[in-house]
Order: structure tokens, then C-alpha cells, then sequence
């Protein structure tokens, strides 16, 4: 894309910031698209391609491909964690059935648990933490691959998807990384209270463990059994370019506070917008959430479904943190269990170098970088995510072996 182009776009931009409360609607649709898809790991500024086919036919491919890719579908026992600040934090948890033993069956075996009160000791849970204007949902591949296997826990970051709106944002309270951080440890004291814990994240998700383990080394230290780092940052964030040239990414800085304060206040105003450029919207995701040009059309509209739940007012509440974040210092509570680092090769939202920068703090933790995937790449990728994911549950002697079914691929039944 030109420096031109792109130019072009960030000014158009910029006019809604300059234009908050005039009618041109359409105008702040497109900038909601481009700043929405900024949060969720894209810029404005990106080539789309010419559309050919007539909008209502599109609508209608839309329509068939949410009825024949039922992504998402996965569900378990729900509940609900409270946050510091009242938020309720909604989980669901995926059991598993622990067979007895020989020695606890039977009479004999109930009698003798009576005598020397014997208890099951608690099963290792894995806490899923998802990324930026995602949900729960964006684990499905690896979800799907673990019931049955693991205990796991699935959660929505606050203000996404079934979680409450963040009470403190509510008041006005800008919402930061270190908070997300306490809501995990919320999530992690309500559904996983005793036992080993393994923790995963991506993007977002990621950088919340990173708080976590900041604010409550002695959980990490005496609970945490492994970690898993996908597609995620420690800092930095404000200087990465998502593949924009540097004259448009520097005025895209230059707008963008403007821009998220009129996004802000016209929320409704712009979810219009947004629903009317859903085909710009779309190209958009998938330049910035996949690498690979082959991308299943289900499973890209699959992202999309997960991106547009999220509210545009809720994207620009959160976007202002990830130039604040900066959790590198906390890293090194990770040096004692095993570690996966896992990134795509061509992420333009936290780009690979950021997953090798955090391997130089972690030399022991296993690094893998994934050839021709994006930003999504437990979605794009989901058999390598989940082979990774299986080993590191393997090596933590969280599994005995690894017995992962194949539902991490896009070509099994998803909801099965």
C-alpha cells in the first residue's frame, strides 16, 4: 500500500474525529471499522480489494458460511467470578471424570476413605485467558481437542463477551493491564481454588498473565505449573508498525486519540457504521488476523463474528492500555515451570520479534514460531497450537501422555 494511500485513510479518519455529533454517519462507520480492527490487532490503512459480487448476495454467503462453520459452539458448566471492583467475570469449566482406583471401589473403599479421611487431590486446571475484542470462544480448535483430558477453564475478559461491563469504566476509571490481572486471579480463586494450574494466553490474554505474576508471585510460585504464551507482547507495543509504511503509521498516532475520544461518544452512532461496512470490515480482519491466503472462509468469518461482539466504545476503553503496558520486569517469575512462546511468522499486531524478546528473559522456555500464520494463529493454525499446547501439558505432567484427539484441525467437526 502507498504512503499516499494510507494518508488518505487516516485523514478520513481523522475528519470524524474533527466532525463528532454531525450526521455523516457513514463516515464513522468507516472509522469505526479501521479503529475496531486497530484494537483487535490491525491499522487503518489497508488495501481491499475490489468487491465484485452485489451486497445482498454477500450478506446471504455470510449467513451460510455462520450456519455451516458453527465455531464457537463449545460449552460447559458456567459461573461467575466477582472482580475487585464488583465486576462479574463470567467462566465456564470443562471437568473431567476421574475413574476410581482399585483400592477406591466398593465398600471396602468407601469404608476406608471414612477411616483415614482420604481426599482426591485436586486436578490440575488450564485457564485459557483470550486476546483483545476476542472472547472464550476464540479457543474452540483447542477446546474441542482437550475435553475430556484436562480440567480447563475458559473465561471473558471484562467488558467482552458474556462478562459484565467494567464497573470501574464505567466510572470513568480507565481500564489497565494490571487490572486485568487481578480479574484473573479472581476467575483463578472461584473456579480452580486448590490444585495445580497451568496458564495460556494470547495477545491480551498474555499480558494479563504477565500482571498476574507481578502482582502475586507467590501463586505463580507455588500453584502455576506451566505456562503458555501465544501471539503476546511484554511491551513496546507503541512501536510496532502493523506493516504500514511510516509516514501512515505516524499519523495514524498523530489522530488516534482524537479519534477514539469521538468513537467514545457516539458509540451508537458508529456501530451503524460498522454494519454497513461490513465488507471493508472483513477485509480488514483478514489482512490482520491471518498469514496464509487460504484461510477457511468459516473460520475467518468466524473472527469476524468474534470482533464485531465487541463494542466500539469497548475497543477504544481499552486500546489506550496496550502503550502503557509494559510487564517485562514480571517475566522472570516465570523461569521455574516450563514455557511455550508461540507466535505466527508474519503477525503484523504483536509481531514475532516480541515472542523472541520474551524467550531472551525465558532461554529455557520452548519458542516456536509458526510459518505463513497471522495474528489468530490458534485459529489459523489450530493443529500446531494444539500439538504445542498438548506437549507442554505433557512435560508439566499435567497429561500422561499425549492423547489429544484431532478436533484441533479446522477439517473435523467442530462442535463434536
Amino acid at each position: 500500500m502507498s504512503e499516499s494511500s494510507a494518508e488518505a485513510v487516516v485523514a478520513a479518519t481523522a475528519n470524524v474525529a474533527g466532525a463528532a455529533g454531525a450526521a455523516n454517519w457513514r463516515r464513522a462507520g468507516i472509522a469505526g471499522a479501521a479503529i475496531g480492527v486497530l484494537a483487535a490487532g490491525a491499522a487503518a490503512g489497508v488495501a481491499v480489494e475490489r468487491l465484485t459480487v452485489g451486497r445482498g448476495m454477500r450478506k446471504k454467503a455470510r449467513l451460510a458460511l455462520d450456519a455451516t462453520g458453527p465455531y464457537g459452539s463449545l460449552r460447559g458448566t458456567p459461573g461467575r467470578a466477582v472482580a475487585d471492583d464488583g465486576t462479574e467475570l463470567y467462566y465456564e469449566i470443562d471437568e473431567v471424570e476421574v475413574a476410581p482406583t482399585t483400592a477406591d471401589e466398593g465398600a471396602s473403599g468407601s469404608r476406608r476413605r471414612r477411616l483415614f479421611g482420604r481426599k482426591a487431590p485436586a486436578p490440575v486446571t488450564v485457564v485459557f485467558s483470550h486476546g483483545y475484542c476476542l472472547g472464550q470462544d476464540s479457543w474452540h480448535f483447542q477446546r474441542a481437542a482437550l475435553r475430556g483430558l484436562v480440567r480447563a477453564v475458559y473465561w471473558d475478559q471484562r467488558s467482552h463477551g458474556r462478562s459484565e461491563r467494567g464497573r470501574s469504566q464505567a466510572d470513568g476509571v480507565p481500564v489497565g493491564i494490571d487490572q486485568l490481572g487481578r480479574d484473573l486471579k479472581a476467575v483463578i480463586d472461584a473456579a480452580a481454588p486448590e490444585g495445580p494450574v497451568v496458564l495460556a494466553g494470547h495477545s491480551m490474554g498474555g499480558m494479563t498473565m504477565m500482571a498476574l505474576a507481578d502482582q502475586y508471585p507467590a501463586l505463580i510460585r507455588d500453584r502455576v505449573a506451566a505456562v503458555a504464551l501465544i501471539g503476546t507482547s511484554s511491551g513496546k507495543l507503541g512501536e510496532v508498525n502493523f506493516g504500514l509504511p511510516v509516514a501512515g503509521v505516524n499519523a495514524v498516532r498523530r489522530v488516534l486519540p482524537g479519534v477514539l475520544k469521538a468513537l467514545g461518544s457516539q458509540a451508537e452512532l458508529v456501530e451503524k457504521g460498522r454494519r454497513a461496512t461490513a465488507d471493508l470490515f472483513a477485509g480488514l480482519i483478514k489482512r490482520y488476523s491471518f498469514g496464509s491466503k487460504d484461510v477457511d472462509p468459516a473460520v475467518a468469518r468466524f473472527a469476524e463474528r468474534l470482533i464485531e461482539a465487541t463494542p466500539i466504545d469497548v475497543v477504544a476503553e481499552f486500546y489506550p492500555a496496550f502503550t502503557e503496558h509494559d510487564k517485562s520486569g514480571a517475566l522472570p517469575g516465570f523461569r521455574d515451570v516450563p514455557v511455550l512462546i508461540l507466535a505466527g511468522d508474519k503477525d503484523l499486531v504483536t509481531p514475532s520479534s516480541h515472542s523472541e524478546a520474551i524467550a531472551d528473559v525465558l532461554p529455557d522456555a520452548e519458542l516456536v514460531i509458526v510459518p505463513d500464520a497471522g495474528h489468530l494463529v490458534m485459529l489459523e493454525h489450530p493443529e500446531t497450537v494444539t500439538d504445542r499446547l498438548a506437549d507442554l501439558l505433557v512435560r508439566s505432567g499435567t497429561v500422561p501422555a499425549a492423547n489429544v484427539g484431532g478436533h484441533g484441525s479446522t477439517a473435523q467437526q467442530p462442535g463434536r
